[in-house]
């Protein structure tokens, strides 16, 4: 249930609705888990679009854009950092329309501590979450 920002100069994505579903789905396949409430709910983006004066280089240029994805801790295992990494920077370059943007985007994996993942008030272990999920399952499964 990781937490998507992006950040980028204003304008760079014509149609932020799609990105924003675009990565989360991204995400949620990577993480591989079940497409229920508990996680599509949880699994979210943020665009944050800067004035151009407002990033860039040491040569002035203000054409990056940067991923962070905070997620808890032990989930995205090395597979799973390169293509999500992967993918993302694809996913990004795409919605703006600008292949080269792949070249000029930077993305963060952070990991929150067990118990520094909190939801609803509560601040889950990382066996809790598994623990909800399967619950939410079994309770689904025996509605059927």
């Amino acid at each position: 249930m990781p937490m998507i920002d992006v950040t980028v100069a204003a304008g760079t994505f014509p149609d932020k609705p799609a990105l924003i579903k675009a990565l989360t789905e991204a995400m949620m396949r990577w993480e591989q888990v079940p497409p229920i409430d508990f996680f599509s709910a949880n699994t979210a983006a943020f665009v944050h679009e800067l004035p151009s004066d407002a990033l860039g280089n040491t040569k002035g240029a203000s054409n990056y854009a940067r991923i962070q994805v905070l997620t808890p801790v032990g989930v995205p295992g090395r597979e799973k950092q390169l293509g999500l990494v992967q993918e993302m920077t694809a996913i990004l370059a795409e919605a703006a329309g600008d292949p080269s943007l792949s070249e000029r985007t930077w993305v963060l994996i952070s990991e929150a501590p067990d118990g520094g993942w909190g939801i609803a008030g509560h601040a889950y272990l990382v066996s809790e979450i598994g623990d909800a999920a399967r619950k939410i399952l079994a309770t689904q499964r025996d509605a059927e």
